[in-house]
């Protein structure tokens, strides 16, 4: 049996856009409650009945969520413009190697507006 499991984090952070038109409100600092859904995928274990414990993806994620939570985004290495597009993939790319089941990985800005990226 193929599932996808999602676990969902949240962080608080400041950031600006440097490259939007200087009249534009994202060039200023400001900030957001993140959330990121983390999506795992893969066959379901027949002995065990599951693919992974939730608690692995937890494990996996939170010392990343440490290094995002109440910090200034552009001065996180690699993240010197974090539009929703490049924080959703420089997340990947730190998930990923603690993560192989990794399938994507959705970051909203706000309760209406996010980005998902898939690697």
């Amino acid at each position: 049996m193929f599932v996808r499991l999602t676990k969902q984090f949240h962080f608080e952070a400041a950031h600006f856009l440097p490259t939007f038109p200087a009249d534009h409100k994202c060039r200023r600092m400001h900030g957001h409650s993140f959330r990121f859904d983390v999506v795992v995928a893969g066959e379901v274990d027949p002995q065990r009945g599951y693919l992974i414990d939730y608690g692995e993806i937890r494990d996996a994620v939170d010392p990343i969520v440490s290094r995002l939570d109440h910090y200034l985004l552009n001065e996180v290495e690699g993240l010197s413009n974090p539009t929703s597009e490049i924080l959703a993939r420089w997340l990947w790319e730190q998930v990923k190697p603690r993560l192989p089941l990794l399938a994507s990985i959705q970051v909203y800005e706000t309760c209406t507006s996010s980005c998902e990226y898939r690697g």
